[in-house]
């Protein structure tokens, strides 16, 4: 069995509760994490003042030594240089073997999934990073059929998915995966003690964490040893969600 951590993190474009756009602390929270691979969401490049016109993939990767790869939902021209992006990004300490962008069905903001395989020393793994429509439930829905296509038997699907894990609409995803939350013997998260929602892995809103919309699902043969909601109040206005998996070699 292969040990690979794995976080999930909407990013909200690196700007804080505090409205500061601050890679840098960014960078510190997910070197913190010391995982193998994260799949960041709302991710800019050259996006706008917001985030003051960075390329954040190439600055996260390039400051934590990582691989990088990236599929951009918005893809405008810009002003300066390169285009003006925003999407879904995964970052890999492990070989980055192949990556692929998927444009989802939907009618409101152009959604896609990027599936990345990275090597493990147990062999290939698949990982497809996303964030789903917000608005529509049927949207969702179509979305999610095409999640589990591309996970396929063996393949991981990881992001911002807003809906809890239990909606209707991502039957797909629970018909072929497990999802992370539920299956992990150790688990921790950021609710207060007297909370409503202690224990339930919530993720967002940051300040009273009450939906637990940024999953993992993980297909057989990869088994889940520990899930952890982790701070990120300082950066995003989601908290990452990290899993600590073990991988059948194949």
């Amino acid at each position: 069995m292969t040990p690979v951590r794995l976080v999930t993190f909407n990013v909200h474009h690196g700007v804080g509760l505090d409205g500061r756009h601050d890679l840098d602390r960014l960078t510190r929270l997910l070197a913190a994490t010391d995982a193998e691979v994260l799949c960041l969401q709302e991710v800019d490049r050259h996006f706008g003042a917001r985030s003051e016109h960075a390329d954040q993939v190439q600055a996260l990767a390039g400051a934590l030594g990582l691989e990088l790869a990236f599929a951009a939902s918005l893809d405008e021209p810009a002003d300066g240089p390169g285009r003006r992006q925003y999407g879904n990004a995964l970052l890999s300490r492990l070989p980055l073997l192949d990556a692929r962008v998927h444009r989802l069905p939907g009618t409101g903001e152009p959604r896609t999934a990027l599936r990345a395989v990275v090597q493990t020393d147990g062999g290939a793994l698949a990982v497809t990073t996303t964030h789903l429509a917000n608005r529509s439930r049927a949207d969702r829905a179509a979305q999610a059929t095409v999640l589990a296509e591309l996970a396929g038997s063996d393949g991981v699907v990881v992001g911002d998915l807003n809906a809890d894990a239990r909606a209707p609409e991502l039957a797909p995803l629970r018909a072929r995966l497990t999802d992370a939350w539920t299956a992990a013997p150790d688990r921790g998260d950021q609710s207060r003690r007297l909370s409503l929602h202690r224990g339930q892995g919530c993720t967002h809103p940051v300040r009273r964490p009450r939906v637990r919309i940024d999953q993992v699902w993980v297909p057989p043969g990869v088994t889940v040893t520990a899930a952890r909601v982790l701070d990120g109040s300082a950066v995003s206005d989601h908290h990452p969600f990290q899993v600590d998996l073990s991988v059948t070699p194949r």
